[in-house]
């Protein structure tokens, strides 16, 4: 049987942003896959948006790995030549109460320590002269990025320290070592591999793998929910530099407008609640229908959207744990604080904005594992 100091488990840019930092923290790492080339769940099929944290509570994990992982990601980029783009957003308020909601993120943005501008209608016309707002927040580190070209540099950087990506490796379970001992993992081809180290990274299977740790409390483990979000594709080029969102409602964000790095608008996510019990169940096809709700929500930040102009492009899941009438969910990083198991972390809910937090996430984990 092979034994390594530290097995992650998913390659997505999570795991092998926790695989690099654990391979330059010195530790010998293996980061296995189940499918055949890295990136290929949630890592690939989001907005590719570098967010800024303006969003999330303050205090919270999301927003102080946000802005951290901000800052490392911009950096790694320039470091790494990954190619991105920092564009800039506007969040827009097209109401009295929608205004309001802007002044509230302005203020948690502020208790975020991100920077900020608040424009009037007129202002942000002279920026964007397409769009229609009574006012709009300004978000200027908000960037776009290239995030297979992110999580190559990240894989490239794992290697380089010592680590390797083992592609085609689908974990079955684990036996979890007791009293310090080492983790035994199951993989589903028959065979085994020891380590001391163990960091459960596998976004919408997180919480199915945790359940197959032998030596986990179940009660450790929340439930999943998996909510499905639809993009649309604009056919020809939008008249827009940045990003637009509108103003927050409750834990969606609505339609928002992103761009590409050559240019090309899409739009979404919406938000689909999925009820299936495991994501093998997902269907990844976008419905063209579900469209026809996007023109008017659209409209009113861009009257001018042509009739018929949007085109089904593709769709993630974010792997959520929390059900769609409760409060949105924190990231949960479980070190053995939590469940009581050395050398033993569990990534649960890590969606929005985990591409953007995924180096400080990392840093996180590398952190527990080296108390």
């Amino acid at each position: 049987m092979e034994q390594v100091d530290a097995v992650v488990v998913g390659a997505g840019a999570v795991g092998l942003a926790v695989g690099r930092a654990l391979a330059q923290a010195g530790h010998e790492v293996v980061v296995v896959e189940a499918q055949p080339a890295i990136g290929q769940g949630v890592s690939s099929r989001n907005s590719e948006v570098i967010h800024a944290g303006l969003y999330y509570a303050p205090g919270s994990a999301k927003a102080r790995l946000c802005v951290r992982g901000k800052e490392l990601l911009y950096a790694l980029c320039a470091s790494h030549g990954v190619d991105h783009r920092r564009c800039g957003k506007f969040t827009v308020a097209n109401s009295d109460e929608e205004v309001e909601a802007l002044r509230r993120l302005q203020a948690r943005a502020a208790a975020n320590g991100v920077p900020v501008e608040w424009l009037d209608g007129p202002q942000a016309r002279a920026l964007e002269p397409a769009l229609r707002c009574d006012a709009a927040l300004h978000s200027p580190s908000t960037g776009i990025v290239d995030s297979h070209g992110f999580m190559l540099a990240l894989q490239a950087d794992l290697e380089r320290a010592g680590g390797m990506v083992a592609l085609a490796s689908a974990v079955d379970g684990a036996v979890l070592g007791q009293g310090g001992g080492a983790h035994l993992l199951r993989l589903a081809d028959g065979s085994e591999l020891a380590c001391r180290l163990l960091v459960n990274a596998a976004s919408l299977h997180a919480c199915a793998l945790a359940r197959r740790f032998q030596g986990l409390d179940p009660r450790h483990v929340p439930r999943a929910w998996y909510a499905k979000g639809n993009y649309y594709a604009l056919a020809g080029r939008a008249p827009f530099s940045r990003l637009v969102y509108p103003a927050p409602a409750d834990a969606w964000l609505g339609v928002h407008l992103t761009l590409d790095l050559g240019g090309q608008a899409r739009f979404g996510p919406d938000i689909e609640w999925l009820d299936i019990d495991a994501p093998e169940q997902i269907a990844w096809q976008v419905d063209p229908r579900r469209a026809d709700g996007f023109y008017a929500e659209v409209r009113r930040y861009w009257p001018d959207l042509p009739d018929g102009s949007l085109q089904p492009a593709y769709s993630g899941v974010r792997p959520k744990i929390h059900g769609p009438h409760e409060p949105a969910a924190d990231f949960r990083i479980d070190g053995p604080a939590v469940h009581g198991v050395p050398g033993l972390v569990n990534l649960f809910g890590i969606e929005s904005p985990g591409l953007t937090s995924a180096m400080a996430i990392a840093e996180d984990v590398a952190a527990l594992l080296a108390a």
